[in-house]
């Protein structure tokens, strides 16, 4: 739905600037690309972020479960850390070689 809204004030930001601006023809094709380019970066950091969140919490997921996770070359299961759900955050638990250690899981493959 917000795709079909961004396309709406697109288009409507192109008839604005064809039928109410003294511009020639140049410069409206440098907005247009100017325009175009800001789009084109909106999608991709868009796609990106999606990515990465969909890889985060698919290795909350295995670690809830119990299965062990590689992080920065630690080996992370639930015998060793306990998760922080609101940061999504592994801490080391106490009376293991992990004690007070913190990894995100983001960090995790």
């Amino acid at each position: 739905m917000a795709y079909i809204l961004g396309l709406v004030v697109t288009i409507l930001f192109f008839l604005v600037l064809h039928y109410f601006t003294e511009l020639n023809k140049v410069q409206k094709m440098t907005v247009a690309a100017i325009l175009f380019a800001v789009i084109a970066g909106a999608v991709a950091y868009n796609s990106y972020s999606y990515t990465q969140r969909d890889t985060m919490l698919n290795v909350v997921r295995q670690f809830e479960q119990n299965k062990t996770i590689q992080c920065d070359g630690v080996d992370v299961n639930q015998t060793n850390f306990t998760l922080s759900i609101g940061t999504y955050t592994f801490i080391g638990k106490e009376k293991t070689p992990y004690f007070n250690q913190m990894i995100s899981a983001s960090k995790c493959r």
